[in-house]
């Protein structure tokens, strides 16, 4: 296949795509409407954890749907219309819950993990941006007995893939996070992971070294896409510009299901949306590393812009109105645990994080779209695997690819 590629989308897996496209002798050019890392990848909580491997969609799902479907918990809550336009894929989606399918998605996901994260380290350092890398894991919070009990199947996967833990009594949490309430029954310790203090930044350091290396970016918002000749053009939604290359490479996050549908590809992908907000610590509080309240939906993270809360799932159209309630929800129960100030933004953010039905990435070539290129569908992990994705396609597009950690990716298996 031709040397010249076009890799649409600039967020961390777009850019780590276009590196290791970049690393393998490959002319990248890198598009997207705005700069890199200022869309999805802008807001998550920046942890790049061996406990991501934990799909949402896992056994322990059915027991907990009556409570989710209320719609009133702060962990989830979805818009009426949009599920039952999407029933198709929320039906999907509780099927790979069931244990055959969620032990093959942990199994690809964990591999998936291991790719990326030395990957990572090798990236922050080669772009300058390893002063922001972490090493002190994360902690997942209990505020009870049940809630621990409930934790039992994660824990029990993670002792099986050998992810490095620690239980934490409540005085050996007031230990490494002091500024803790005394609220919580327990806590579980993920180690042997990192996390970074903005992850936008970490995005944009990468995105800067693939244009020391001779990459070019183009700001583009991309509106259609088709098959030209023997390569690929991408057609901007306003006017008649266009950028043409060899191959195509779409990394669009939840946009490439509309930009895909114009070269006749129906993704069925759904939109698990997200807020985030930053806060000052009362009397200069912080943490040394993220910490995720699993009783009360949310995750705060040590940031160089303050403290970050973020929030759980928002089942909703894509490009919705933001509906923050979710992150008022998540403040107050976050104000029960850590003393936190005012808010230092001027409105919530809003991500979309997109979601296939058996919450695995979508990696390879379209099938009977020659030249095609699919990186996308990465839920809530974007951030943890973008690295290893790249390292994926990269073999696919110039190894051919028979690795056996290929085959969990195929874009087949919904194409």
């Amino acid at each position: 296949m031709g040397k010249q590629v076009i890799v649409l989308g600039a967020g961390i897996v777009g850019v780590c795509c276009a590196l290791e496209l970049q690393r393998r002798g490959m002319s990248v050019t890198l598009v997207d409407r705005q700069e890199p890392g200022l869309e999805t990848s802008l807001g998550n909580a920046g942890v790049i954890a061996r406990s991501s491997l934990m799909p949402f969609n896992h056994p322990g799902l059915w027991a907990q749907l009556p409570k989710l479907l209320k719609n009133d918990t702060v962990q989830f809550r979805y818009s009426l219309n949009y599920l039952a336009q999407n029933l198709g894929w929320a039906a999907r989606f509780l099927l790979n819950a069931r244990p055959a399918v969620f032990k093959q998605t942990v199994a690809a996901l964990d591999g998936l993990i291991r790719l990326s994260a030395p990957e990572h380290l090798r990236l922050l350092n080669e772009s300058g941006a390893a002063h922001r890398l972490r090493d002190t894991g994360w902690v997942f919070l209990y505020r009870s007995e049940q809630g621990w009990n409930d934790g039992e199947l994660s824990r029990r996967t993670y002792a099986e893939y050998q992810v490095p833990t620690q239980i934490l009594q409540p005085a050996e949490l007031a230990q490494i996070e002091p500024a803790l309430s005394p609220i919580f029954h327990r806590a579980l310790w993920i180690q042997g992971s990192y996390s970074v203090d903005d992850p936008h930044e970490v995005v944009a350091a990468y995105a800067a070294l693939f244009r020391r290396s001779g990459g070019a970016f183009k700001r583009l918002t991309a509106g259609a896409i088709r098959r030209d000749g023997q390569g690929w053009t991408v057609q901007g939604s306003q006017g008649s510009e266009t950028v043409a290359a060899d191959q195509l490479v779409v990394a669009l996050g939840p946009w490439s299901q509309g930009l895909l549908k114009t070269a006749g590809i129906d993704l069925p992908m759904a939109f698990e949306r997200g807020y985030h907000m930053h806060y000052s610590g009362h009397n200069g509080a912080s943490l040394t590393r993220p910490v995720y309240d699993t009783g009360g939906g949310y995750v705060l993270s040590p940031m160089a812009r303050g403290l970050r809360l973020t929030t759980g799932v928002e089942l909703n159209a894509c490009d919705a109105p933001a509906r923050p309630l979710q992150l008022d929800l998540a403040e107050a129960r976050a104000r029960e645990a850590f003393p936190l100030d005012r808010r230092l933004d001027s409105e919530a953010w809003l991500g979309r994080r997109p979601t296939l039905p058996d919450s695995r990435p979508m990696i390879g070539q379209a099938p009977r779209h020659p030249g095609l290129w699919l990186a996308l569908g990465h839920q809530h992990i974007g951030f943890s695997t973008a690295p290893g994705t790249a390292k994926i396609l990269g073999e696919l597009m110039c190894d051919g690819g028979g690795a056996s950690r290929h085959e969990a990716f195929r874009p087949g298996r919904f194409i």
